[in-house]
């Protein structure tokens, strides 16, 4: 049961971060837009997370290459968290609509569960699910 549901989240995250991917390649200006103002040369960070998305999705999908892809996505969610609170908090409108706080309130209280579930999923962490030391 416990592999059988490790492999469905992980498939469910490989398209959660292959989709974002290509959003952030196909249409950067929302990306763009949350991008904190000391990040330098926003356009070439936003295409290489999207590709980091990518790349991350389809190792997640490779066994040789799981865990350092789980190990990838989970560093790069949490370096992508300040954009979140610079979204959340400058409250930056996106094609004119800005999120309420019903977005963005568990947007930023679950980014250490996309963490964890990067890990996890990718088979490079079993807790809280594996045996504990004896």
């Amino acid at each position: 049961m416990k592999e059988t549901l490790r492999t469905v989240l992980r498939w469910l995250l490989a398209f959660a971060y292959g989709y974002a991917g290509w959003a952030h390649l196909a249409r950067p200006t929302p990306f763009l837009a949350i991008t904190p103002s000391w990040v330098p040369r926003p356009e070439l960070v936003v295409a290489a997370t999207g590709m980091a998305e990518i790349l991350g999705a389809i190792g997640l999908m490779i066994p040789a290459t799981r865990k350092a892809a789980g190990w990838g996505l989970a560093l790069y969610a949490l370096c992508v968290w300040p954009a979140n609170f610079q979204h959340a908090f400058a409250n930056i409108a996106i094609g004119g609509e800005t999120l309420s706080w019903w977005y963005h309130g568990p947007r930023l209280v679950l980014q250490p569960v996309i963490i964890w579930w990067a890990l996890w999923a990718s088979g490079a962490v079993n807790w809280p699910f594996g045996e504990r030391d004896k």
